[in-house]
């Protein structure tokens, strides 16, 4: 073994992107929790039918796994993959599901060849309608230990291509379809099975009401003009206590941004399975301006990120080794009964319709939400729901 050891050389080190002193095989940590994210979702307007996507790297555990799925109402399919990141370190395909960068920060490729284990297949490219957006960097802790911190950028457009379920071809048109992505990369949360070593800290605690929704959407005004609208809130309550964190705003396509200061929730959720069902955003403006904004849910349509593995699906994680390959997947024919939703957790990607008054424009894109633990002004039990 090497007395000084420097990771191989691929073909990105190439290039003069270096930021440690290795090559790009290695992260500049050994916390097995670093991980590099895309996701990525399109939905036809009317709420009809929506795919999701999703693929991690996660270098220090040499894994890297992806998901593809369809919603059509209640129903969701979806295949899973994951490969030893070693067998092929710089590609971003696992089994039959691929992602590629057709133009930096403007075009994206994500698609689904069709495969053994449910008959479903897409090929979407994703076109940029406002430049990507930084949000707030993520930092949480556990007890004595930092349990996230990255970046994430967002970034919201149209989409084309095709999408097959059971053998019946849909067309993506960038005139009926709407198309949102992000990329992320840090020491994340919920990566690789839960550690048995260490007390149960991860719990979520009794009487905390946890709230949040994380929604990026398109918009147009009746001249034809568009602007993108991004709406991050999370909320935890309990007696005595609220915290409140917002990361919004307004987005042009020529680059201009408009902070919003905060945002006041008033929405409306499911109490046998704690879908979203719509409601109220209030969002204020730096000069102290209210700008109401209206959430519809555009029916059952919606990817449940659980089937993803956002927060574990039957025991399995993001991250976790499953071997040189492994492929599953499932069709799951209504994910709104009260099993179902808790198996599935709550967090998708909720078609939802979006009116904003103030700026005048209507316009779709994904809500992704969560309300765990009491909320008795809404009609919430008092249990974790996480």
């Amino acid at each position: 073994m090497a007395k000084n050891p420097i990771g191989p050389l691929g073909d990105a080190d190439e290039g003069f992107n270096h930021q440690i002193a290795d090559t790009f095989a290695f992260v500049g940590t050994s916390d097995p929790a670093w991980t590099e994210k895309v996701c990525a979702m399109a939905m036809a307007r009317d709420g009809s039918l929506q795919i999701g996507f999703g693929l991690g790297r996660y270098p220090n555990r040499n894994v890297l796994d992806a998901y593809a799925a369809t919603s059509r109402g209640p129903e969701q399919t979806t295949v899973r993959a994951s490969r030893s990141l070693a067998s092929a370190p710089e590609s971003t395909s696992v089994g039959p599901i691929h992602y590629e960068v057709v133009e930096p920060m403007e075009r994206v490729r994500f698609l689904l060849e069709p495969n053994d284990v449910q008959p479903i297949s897409f090929d979407i490219e994703f076109a940029a309608v406002v430049p990507p957006h930084l949000e707030e960097r993520t930092h949480l802790r556990d007890q004595f230990r930092v349990s996230a911190d990255l970046v994430r950028y967002h970034q919201i457009g149209v989409p084309t291509g095709w999408v097959d379920i059971d053998g019946i071809r849909t067309e993506v048109d960038p005139a009926t379809w709407v198309s949102t992505r992000d990329h992320s990369w840090g020491v994340r949360y919920d990566v690789g099975p839960p550690a048995t070593d260490r007390g149960d800290l991860n719990a979520f605690p009794a009487g905390v009401g946890f709230m949040m929704i994380w929604c990026p959407a398109l918009l147009e005004r009746a001249d034809g003009t568009r602007y993108a609208l991004h709406l991050h809130f999370t909320l935890i309550q309990m007696p005595g206590f609220e915290q409140k964190s917002v990361v919004a705003s307004v987005e042009h396509p020529d680059g201009r941004v408009e902070d919003i200061h905060d945002l006041r929730p008033d929405l409306r959720f499911d109490p046998e399975n704690r879908r979203l069902l719509g409601g109220t955003v209030t969002a204020v403006m730096p000069d102290g301006s209210e700008r109401p904004i209206e959430i519809e849910v555009l029916g059952d349509t919606g990817i449940q990120l659980g089937a993803g593995l956002y927060f574990g699906l039957d025991g399995h994680h993001h991250g976790e080794w499953r071997g040189e390959l492994h492929i599953d997947g499932e069709r799951i024919d209504d994910c709104r009964t009260p099993t179902n939703a808790r198996r599935l957790h709550q967090i998708r990607d909720t078609t939802v319709r979006v009116t904003d008054p103030v700026g005048g424009g209507t316009g779709w894109g994904n809500c992704q939400p969560i309300a765990a633990g009491p909320w008795p002004d809404l009609g919430l039990a008092d249990e974790p729901w996480m």
